[in-house]
């Protein structure tokens, strides 16, 4: 078994709180150094209490996700002896109401890939991905529907 951790963190400064006049920005700090400032989407809460250029968790998922989608891309071009340059995806989540519960219900990848020599067969592109997709750990461990879409 493995674990990870991160501590989250926020304090109130000057704010009252209780009127609900408080700054959402906050610190995500992870076990190998790195630091995140944080905050609620300005989608949720309205600025100036949302810090609109601060990650908020609903990007931080989608972002997640498609990191995670991509490190599995690559491994498994690595190991057919598939060179990839670069990779880039532009993904996107849509957070609706199912059910009576607000989620994000869809996240949809745009991977845009680009190899050295020839580019593999969109045959073998497709397969590359949905295997990513079967392997990725994060996907496999949420209910959002995943789509990747490739040109």
């Amino acid at each position: 078994m493995t674990t990870f951790s991160a501590k989250v963190a926020w304090e109130r400064g000057e704010a009252t709180f209780i009127d609900g006049r408080y700054s959402r920005g906050h610190e995500w700090s992870f076990d190998g150094g790195a630091t995140v400032a944080a905050s609620a989407s300005p989608h949720n809460v309205p600025l100036p209490f949302a810090i609109s250029e601060n990650v908020d968790p609903e990007e931080a998922y989608v972002a997640a996700l498609s990191s995670c989608h991509m490190l599995f891309y690559l491994w498994l071009a690595s190991k057919k002896k598939i060179t990839i340059d670069s990779y880039v995806d532009a993904a996107t989540g849509v957070m609706e109401t199912v059910d009576g519960k607000t989620m994000v219900s869809r996240v949809e990848l745009y991977p845009k890939v680009a190899y050295t020599g020839d580019r593999p067969s969109r045959e073998i592109e497709q397969k590359l991905h949905h295997e990513a997709h079967e392997l990725c750990f994060l996907a496999n461990s949420v209910k959002t529907e995943i789509t990747v879409r490739i040109d």
